[in-house]
């Protein structure tokens, strides 16, 4: 099992108790990683999220936000003006998972053609997709 401080007991994410499956399900969603790498620019605003973000959803990404806020990768500052204005701005926890995530989205990035061939010939084999 994991404790709460950095110095504590590593994980074991192929046991079915073990909260870093959580994590795991987290750091694997595409509006999370998303969001911390568009935050890993420089703080931002809800709208401004939303804007460089696109296909997410209002609703997608509150919870998203607070579910990433909840795990210690992002802050969320209220300033208090009419209308209320919210920054939000990654935390040092969130800048390190980044810093994991970027040789995944490289790896992503450069390889699509690859495995749009890759599928492409699945499906001609399978007989559709």
């Amino acid at each position: 099992m994991v404790t709460a401080s950095s110095g504590g007991e590593r994980g074991n994410v192929y046991a079915a108790d073990c909260p870093t499956r959580l994590l795991l399900d987290r750091i694997a969603d595409k509006w999370t990683v998303l969001l911390l790498t568009t935050l890993s620019d420089g703080p931002m605003r809800f709208n401004a999220l939303k804007r460089r973000i696109e296909g997410v959803s209002q609703k997608m990404l509150s919870q998203t936000l607070r579910q990433i806020e909840r795990d210690g990768l992002v802050t969320r500052r209220v300033e208090p003006s009419v209308p209320v204005s919210v920054t939000y701005t990654i935390t040092p926890l969130g800048q390190g998972l980044v810093q994991a995530l970027r040789p995944m989205i490289d790896w992503a990035e450069t390889r699509m053609s690859e495995v749009a061939v890759a599928q492409s010939a699945y499906d001609a084999r399978s007989g559709g997709g």
